[in-house]
């Protein structure tokens, strides 16, 4: 799962810790319940939904509540409390995830077909490659761990008459876009959903069509350098670079796909379909989606013969690996608890929406995605950003006409695809591990990236004009 940069490297460019950032956050919010006017919205229950929603145009000023020093302190552990359900599910869907990761079974099926199309210069490995490095990304939230195909990859495709860019974004734009178009990552899709208050795994065939059309955009953009490389190395934008340290990188080749592997991806894909099965008949929720990844996560480590004591190590490595992303979840549920104490949450939702009711409710929703793309730049942890998005963008979907499930989906795309641009996020992580200077690779990068923001924005307008979600 994404929760910012892990490798150490050289910076150009550094923001404070993520929980200094939330902390931050918490005092504003309640500085603010010192200086905005309380007030509130009017709710009903939604009976298709079975949850409340704002009733537009309803906000009425109240009594001010101003949180002091005691009431900041305590937010957190309230928050904590409030966020308890999406953090143990966190908590066991990462430690569950871990063994399908750790079984190598997506490794493998990249070793397997890098061998199947070796010495092959077919240009359709491109949109391959990156649709699988999706999957992953859109599944279990695949992201740190595909940092080490970067530069096997970029070698792949020196070696093949391209260059080490063409390499880097199969697997960076691939994750990427894995990320901006989940189905059920449960590590930001999952968590927003959660507070979003909809349901887990809603809309799967709309989110598959973004995701694919996004895969064909970038594809596009890619195949065409890749082309314009080969016919003429010199319009490479690395031409002249030095590689030859990356040209000796093999480690990934050794990876197994055996039949242990691939019986972890059935497996997976087993609770995959159980899981919407569930959802759609019997309305689950994270209790039972839980179960569902404590099962997968349990087969998996059968499969592959760990043993039981084992086992436990894995998990426990899991719970602590997951540990920093829950507190962040934890931790910004605290700016819910100081807006709500204060009586201003909706005055801050009502005050936002204002600009936002006088466009269309399409431009408002393609709004709606820059708002959330630019957030990213400042807290580039996925489960971070929807812990602290997702309580204000929800009931705006509300106030706007906008059903939630659109409020959804402008997170995930704003967090996804930003994550391999933006310098706070993994751009430079990214670009050093396939030996291109990152000013090069971000010259490469951002035409496609504006295009798939195109791209997402057209999928925002569809699903508000046709009602898709």
């Amino acid at each position: 799962m994404s929760n910012g940069p892990k490798i150490e490297g050289k910076k150009k460019f550094t923001l404070p810790h993520i929980f200094v950032i939330l902390f931050t956050i918490v005092l504003i919010c309640a500085i603010l319940t010192w200086i905005i006017p309380a007030g509130n919205f009017d709710r009903v229950m939604d009976e298709a939904t079975g949850r409340e929603v704002v009733v537009p145009g309803t906000w009425h000023a109240v009594e001010k509540t101003p949180v002091g020093p005691g009431g900041f302190l305590t937010s957190f552990f309230n928050g904590m409390i409030n966020a308890s359900e999406i953090m143990i599910f966190v908590f066991i869907a990462f430690a569950s995830t871990g063994f399908v990761i750790k079984s190598g079974a997506f490794d493998g099926l990249v070793v397997f077909l890098m061998k199947v199309f070796k010495g092959k210069s077919s240009i359709v490995i491109i949109p391959i490659f990156m649709a699988l490095f999706g999957l992953g990304s859109s599944t279990v939230g695949m992201f740190e761990e595909w940092l080490p195909f970067i530069p096997i990859f970029a070698a792949i495709f020196i070696g093949m008459g391209y260059d080490a860019v063409v390499g880097l974004a199969v697997v960076a734009i691939g994750a990427g876009m894995g990320y901006s178009g989940a189905v059920m990552n449960p590590f930001t899709v999952g968590v927003a959903q959660g507070i979003a208050g909809v349901e887990y795994m809603s809309a799967p065939g709309f989110r598959i069509l973004c995701h694919l059309a996004m895969l064909v955009v970038a594809s596009i953009f890619i195949i065409r350098y890749a082309l314009k490389v080969k016919a003429d190395p010199t319009k490479s934008l690395v031409y002249g670079d030095d590689f030859s340290e990356l040209l000796g990188s093999d480690e990934i080749g050794t990876k197994e796909f055996g039949i242990r592997q691939k019986l972890v991806l059935l497996d997976l894909l087993a609770a995959i379909i159980v899981t919407v099965w569930g959802v759609n008949k019997f309305g689950w929720y994270f209790a039972e989606i839980s179960a569902v990844f404590l099962a997968m996560g349990l087969i998996a480590a059968i499969i592959m013969g760990i043993k039981p004591n084992d086992i436990g190590l894995t998990f426990a490595g899991g719970f602590q690996d997951a540990c920093t992303a829950c507190m962040m979840i934890g931790i910004a549920r605290a700016t819910l608890i100081v807006l709500q104490d204060g009586n201003i949450i909706d005055t801050v939702v009502y005050g936002l929406s204002l600009p936002l009711s006088y466009l269309p409710v399409w431009l408002a929703a393609i709004a709606m995605l820059i708002m959330q793309t630019g957030l990213n730049f400042f807290i580039p942890s996925g489960s971070g950003q929807a812990a602290v998005s997702m309580p204000i963008m929800a009931p705006m979907a509300d106030i706007l006409g906008l059903s939630r499930d659109v409020a959804v989906l402008a997170y995930q795309f704003g967090d996804g695809l930003s994550n391999i641009v933006w310098p706070t996020a993994f751009a430079a992580i990214m670009a050093g591990l396939a030996g291109v200077k990152l000013e090069k690779w971000w010259k490469f990068v951002f035409p496609i990236f504006f295009a798939l923001i195109g791209v997402q924005a057209i999928m925002m307008v569809i699903a508000v004009v046709t009602g898709a979600l």
